[in-house]
């Protein structure tokens, strides 16, 4: 049997104190240290274009707290005195990559990768970097879309359709989605085919004609949106409005593989270069219609107070059709030079 083994007893004032053998006081749980910064490093920048770049970080350590934001910041200076920002949507430690956007072509940049938790924000080492040059007959918007100029006769127009968000003083545009706003506008406003961001990478924007008609402007500095009379010249130089329109229309059909307008895209030949194509267009009371069958194109002019002239091209003919409609309605928007 075991024994119990007892120390010797401690007599204080008559007590007997009797004191057990492995009897200690337990030691206390150290202090926890206190939160530092996060640890990241930047990594290497990709995809560079003449106004974006990717870019991003690997987070090592939060520090010993969670780490709330993350994402990269960039500046025209070494010192980033002046700096703009792009958030990644995660949280935490590990890798991620965002994207600089409407950034300016030929330009030097510096970026870094940055994240933050609760004891503050730390960066990545500062990666330097210059966009793209512009190419030769292009120029870009205010928001940084790249267009190819063609010549037509004595006038230059802009080879794909206009996608800009802003005025030409950097005022946003309304962007508006829902028919019950769209059909009661009598302000500028875009909008994108079936408000899919992916038919205005193709088709370029939807706009009513009180955008086009701002004072602020819609082109890029140094062009303009044609007048009736600019378009009917453009008609005109290709041998009529009669005949015009496959002159001015991209080639190939969706049934084919080879082109985005439904067949049979009668006459297109696309000799002018104008590349034109078939986005479609948003009626007044909101609704669009007829993506892949025609292409609408606001003239700054109007006619009475309620409608604008426009000009169509169409899948089933080889016209360019000059024709009338109600301002609020949603059309394509090509740009001539001044």
């Amino acid at each position: 049997m075991l024994q119990r083994r007892f120390l010797p007893n401690l007599i204080l004032g008559g007590l007997v104190l009797l004191t057990f053998a492995g009897c200690s006081k337990k030691d206390e749980d150290p202090a926890k240290p206190d939160p530092t910064t996060p640890v990241l490093t930047t990594s290497a920048i990709t995809n560079i274009t003449q106004t974006t770049a990717a870019c991003g970080g690997t987070i090592t350590s939060d520090g010993g707290a969670t780490v709330s934001s993350r994402g990269i910041q960039w500046s025209p200076t070494a010192g980033f005195e002046k700096t703009y920002m792009a958030a990644d949507p995660g949280t935490g430690t590990g890798t991620f990559s965002v994207q600089a956007t409407e950034l300016t072509p030929d330009k030097l940049y510096y970026i870094r990768a940055y994240a933050t938790n609760s004891k503050g924000t730390s960066y990545g080492n500062a990666i330097s970097f210059t966009t793209l040059k512009i190419p030769v007959d292009s120029l870009a918007d205010i928001d940084g879309n790249i267009y190819h100029v063609v010549p037509v006769g004595e006038q230059s127009w802009l080879r794909e359709n206009l996608r800009v968000k802003r005025y030409r003083n950097g005022d946003a545009i309304s962007q508006v989605t829902l028919d019950s706003q769209w059909k009661i506008l009598t302000t500028g406003a875009y909008c994108s085919y079936d408000n899919l961001p992916e038919n205005a990478t193709t088709y370029g924007n939807i706009y009513n004609w009180y955008a086009l008609n701002d004072t602020r402007g819609l082109c890029p500095s140094g062009w303009h949106v044609p007048s009736d009379t600019e378009w009917e010249k453009l008609g005109n130089f290709l041998g009529g409005l009669d005949v015009a329109g496959g002159l001015l229309k991209s080639t190939g059909t969706i049934e084919q593989g080879s082109g985005l307008w439904y067949a049979p895209n009668t006459n297109a030949t696309n000799s002018s270069e104008f590349s034109g194509l078939p986005g479609g267009y948003r009626i007044n009371y909101g609704t669009f219609y007829s993506l892949g069958n025609v292409a609408y194109f606001w003239s700054s002019s109007d006619t009475a107070s309620v409608n604008g002239w426009n000009y169509v091209l169409d899948a089933n003919n080889g016209e360019l059709q000059r024709n009338f409609n109600l301002k609020p309605n949603g059309f394509s928007v090509r740009c001539c030079k001044n």
